[in-house]
């Protein structure tokens, strides 16, 4: 792989930037594999990543049926944070949050990561009430946390209206070192760093169906050919429910859509993210200078990828009163993206009735701050059939009643 630095864009600058590698190759799908993992997003890629870099495992191809990125990894609004009240939860978005630190050092791609600080805003006694405890919870679980009063709110965001008549800021839950990173770049940065150790990335390659023989997988079927392995990990996120019907077992996920819009570009206004779950909006303001804001998710099961001028409105005035600035303002775009949401709004990493199966979903509207860690603890449970941090996640969990309740804890699953 060629390496990235400034003194290889210098050279190359004499060069005429003409001598620059492939940043992954485009190899020809093969008959056979060790591990295939549908879903080139970020979570895919990880995990392809991580098979190879922490097991030695680079047999593997992750196949894509459009192309690398192009699903939730490019359609999200690039939040990091892991100050989630659940024991469990904490512990693998504080271990995704903590690989993110160095992640551009490690891959060699820079990966915008910006740890800017995620605030949570407490506009009801009740969410302030939630919030302490959440802050407590996180100090026990070694999560950097604190509780600010509204002065302190100001002083970190001078933009916001603290006084508002009908959702004064009460306080808030500050998380300094949560952020941002560049959705593209994080995909992108696996992908290169994965296909330099050997692993195949297939793009415009549509899985049609999967075969199973004696309750074992034995391979895919897809658009390019049928290829044969010996374990196959499903990453597709929305579509988790699709891939699992064609195995044979149902998952216990639902498909809706999360849509986001951006601002036209403005000077910087505010160098922090920013959640007002009472209204059910968040914001942050990119290096472009766009205001990035979202909601909630839609509330009936749909596989759009397009944005509703309903829902836009509907997020937009929640927050026009806490941030009277956005008033002004002009939408530049809007979007959707497939999201995957299981009832207790926590992750499935989890092997599956199927032997040699295994399924990486149901992140809900928290997938992108999650991928290092869930590509980490999903390659772990592949190459040796158990992981610590993913097992509290594993599909037994509904069958046992052992729920990890985020809907609530979280106030809204960002």
């Amino acid at each position: 792989m060629q390496r990235y630095s400034a003194f290889a864009l210098a050279r190359q600058a004499l060069n005429h930037h003409e001598g620059w590698e492939r940043a992954w190759r485009a190899p020809d799908l093969k008959d056979r594999y060790e591990v295939i993992v549908v879903g080139a997003g970020g979570h895919g890629l990880a995990t392809a990543y991580y098979l190879a870099k922490n097991h030695g495992i680079t047999n593997v191809a992750v196949i894509e049926k459009g192309w690398l990125g192009g699903g939730n990894t490019g359609r999200n609004t690039t939040i990091i944070r892991s100050n989630y009240l659940q024991e469990e939860s904490a512990a693998i978005y504080e271990l995704s949050r903590g690989l993110y630190e160095d992640l551009s050092q490690r891959l060699n791609f820079n990966i915008m990561f910006s740890p800017r600080g995620v605030l949570m805003l407490c506009q009801t006694e009740h969410e302030l009430r939630a919030m302490k405890r959440t802050a407590h919870a996180n100090r026990l679980a070694g999560v950097e946390t604190e509780m600010v009063d509204p002065a302190r709110v100001k002083q970190l965001c001078p933009i916001m209206n603290v006084d508002g008549p009908r959702y004064p800021v009460l306080g808030g839950l500050w998380q300094p070192r949560g952020g941002t990173a560049r959705h593209d770049a994080v995909a992108w940065g696996y992908a290169r760093a994965a296909s330099d150790l050997g692993v195949d990335i297939v793009q415009n390659c549509e899985v049609q169906g999967i075969d199973v023989s004696n309750g074992k997988v034995m391979g895919v079927r897809t658009s390019k050919g049928a290829v044969r392995c010996e374990k196959l990990a499903v990453v597709v996120a929305g579509h988790s429910t699709v891939l699992a019907d064609m195995a044979g077992f149902r998952l216990p996920i639902e498909s809706v859509a999360l849509q986001a819009l951006v601002s036209e570009p403005i000077k910087p206004v505010m160098d922090i993210v920013v959640m007002a779950n009472t209204v059910h909006g968040y914001m942050s303001q990119s290096d472009k200078g766009e205001l990035v804001i979202g909601g909630g998710a839609d509330g009936y099961n749909n596989y759009t990828q397009r944005g509703s001028f309903q829902h836009v409105e509907e997020t937009v005035r929640a927050l026009v009163e806490t941030f009277p600035i956005i008033s002004r303002l002009k939408m530049l775009r809007q979007w959707g993206g497939i999201v995957d949401m299981t009832g207790d709004r926590s992750p499935i990493i989890s092997k599956t009735p199927v032997e040699g199966i295994f399924v990486n979903c149901g992140w809900g509207t928290g997938g992108f701050k999650a991928i290092p860690g869930s590509g980490w603890a999903t390659a772990s449970l592949i190459a040796k059939g158990e992981d610590k941090v993913a097992a509290p996640f594993s599909l037994e969990r509904f069958r046992e009643g052992r729920m990890i309740d985020e809907s609530v804890a979280a106030a809204v699953a960002h």
